[in-house]
């Protein structure tokens, strides 16, 4: 479980095939806080910890993974967001995400608006039931707030620090970006597809 809350972006150093999916190796700072078998968040998608040495540490990617996140996208040289584990000592500053991706989206138009940047992200409609507006949405890995939703794209603000202190800075239009969906509205959702509670139950 993480926050969403960007402990430290890291460097891809190698990426190696692995029967059907990747072996990465990163290079980052918080590899000081990782052990094996550790979980780390990498750009919002949830990895196991199975080597470290020095400032480097290597995840291994299954097929599923690569098949649903933008992981496979990685090339050498790229920065990624990171964030270790959530622990009982740590604020829950953000909110909470499990690291398992729903689907990805793609970065439409980033805007500069005075300090801020407004970056749209477009996604598959099929999900539009699961967002609102000024809910909470894991975009890599980054736990930020819908400031607009339309049917196919909603749009974030991004302050300053954010920007700067994630792989934000570096996107460009076309992207392709990790989407999670907070995980108490999916529960709600769920409940009341399978009628374990109703609406009505709880209007008065």
């Amino acid at each position: 479980m993480f926050t969403g809350i960007i402990e430290e972006t890291g460097k891809v150093i190698s990426l190696e095939p692995l029967k059907g999916g990747l072996e990465i190796t990163i290079e980052s700072d918080l590899t000081t806080a990782l052990e094996i078998d550790d979980s780390v968040s990498i750009n919002g998608a949830c990895h196991t910890v199975v080597y470290t040495s020095g400032n480097r540490f290597t995840v291994q990617s299954v097929e599923e993974t690569l098949r649903k996140t933008s992981v496979g996208d990685l090339k050498k040289g790229d920065i990624v967001n990171l964030e270790d584990s959530l622990t009982m000592q740590k604020k829950l500053d953000g909110h909470i995400v499990q690291g398992h991706v729903d689907t990805t989206g793609t970065i439409k138009q980033i805007d500069e608006e005075g300090a801020n940047w407004l970056i749209t992200v477009g996604f598959d409609a099929s999900f539009a039931h699961l967002l609102v507006p000024r809910g909470s949405i894991a975009v890599d890995g980054i736990s930020l707030t819908i400031a607009r939703l339309q049917t196919d794209n909603f749009t974030i603000a991004i302050i300053p620090y954010t920007w700067d202190n994630t792989n934000l800075h570096q996107r460009k239009t076309g992207d392709r970006v990790n989407l999670e969906f907070d995980i108490l509205g999916k529960y709600v959702l769920r409940a009341l597809e399978t009628g374990h509670i109703t609406a009505e139950k709880y209007i008065r």
